[in-house]
């Protein structure tokens, strides 16, 4: 799929084919480091798992999208947004979602809030804040509104899916291909998500292996980009009925906006959540358009892309340290 965007995108210019595969062959042969050990679980339910990334201040739980690995939130030991917030008196705790398997074909989004997250929280010996990214933020939103919760963050998090607009076409279209495959093996692969990421700046997709291939290999850049493309190339698979709830009734029908998601059987508003809230809205994001993003409460807008308000170089000082400074600044629970 990749190399069909690459003929696409540079039909026209076979020095940049050639640079754009010398960077991917570049990419492919980088040393990788060995891989860091799990921060312990403390709670479990399902294949899903809560794990401490230590600290003793308030329990902030964090949840990551279904899509791609929730490691960007612990990208590396010198760009971890977790372990940074643990040394500054939060106590983080991060969603782990487990690899599905056929066998949890029937589990949908809402599944995961209601059988997994809902769990996980109810083991914890007081109300947490909740901190989402991505379509993560979209299932926090519906936990906090099942729950009680100390507070509510989203990050970059889809809710009005009517906002993506005509750049929905090509990803509907893939869902439209992949769909009949995905329902016989049960489970949605990653490659027929990230071919959906591609879809959406493939201009930007070709540019970046492009740059890669100037790169020196031993440089810090060189290794951070191959830690970042790893993390955005892997990751478990969507179950089935996920991946179709996530085409069929979030980016077409736009149930969320439209105020027709049922969690725990009621509808989700965020406009009725009575708890602070903060959220953080890119004006400049390609995954989550900012006309698509949830604004909860104190609304914060960065001109940054999706990942790298979370890794990126300017991410302490434009991310971290307010989400930080709001967090500290909440009321502490009598």
């Amino acid at each position: 799929m990749f190399l069909d965007l690459l003929r696409s995108e540079t039909a026209a210019s076979p020095e940049r084919r050639a640079a754009a595969l010398a960077g991917l062959r570049a990419y492919q042969q980088a040393p990788r480091p060995a891989p860091r050990p799990a921060m312990p679980a403390i709670a479990e339910a399902g294949r899903a798992t809560l794990r401490d990334y230590g600290g003793s201040g308030r329990p902030v739980v964090f949840v990551p999208s279904l899509i791609n690995p929730p490691l960007v939130l612990d990208l590396a030991d010198d760009n971890s947004l977790l372990r940074w917030l643990a040394a500054q008196g939060v106590r983080p705790l991060l969603v782990d979602w487990g690899t599905p398997t056929p066998a949890d074909r029937a589990q949908d989004v809402t599944a995961h809030v209601e059988q997994m997250l809902l769990p996980l929280l109810a083991a914890l010996d007081r109300p947490p804040v909740l901190a989402g990214y991505c379509l993560g933020g979209t299932i926090a939103t519906a936990a906090a509104a099942a729950t009680a919760t100390a507070g509510l963050v989203t990050i970059a998090a889809p809710w009005r899916f009517a906002g993506y607009g005509d750049s929905l076409d090509p990803i509907s279209a893939l869902w439209d291909q992949a769909h009949a495959t995905c329902e016989q093996l049960g489970l949605v692969p990653m490659e027929v998500l990230q071919a959906g990421f591609w879809q959406l700046d493939p201009k930007r997709t070709v540019a970046k292996f492009e740059r890669f291939a100037r790169l020196d290999p031993a440089s810090d850049e060189a290794r951070a980009f191959v830690t970042l493309e790893d993390w955005a190339n892997g990751g478990a698979p969507l179950t089935f009925a996920a991946g179709r709830q996530l085409f069929d009734e979030f980016f077409v029908a736009d149930l969320p906006g439209a105020g027709r998601w049922q969690v725990a059987g009621r509808a989700v508003d965020p406009a009725a959540l009575d708890l602070p809230a903060l959220s953080f809205v890119s004006t400049t994001d390609r995954i989550v358009p900012a006309a698509s993003a949830a604004r909860i409460g104190d609304v914060r807008e960065l001109a940054m892309g999706h990942v790298g308000m979370i890794v990126g170089g300017r991410a302490r000082a434009a991310l971290w340290q307010p989400l930080a400074d709001w967090l500290m600044a909440l009321p502490h629970p009598r």
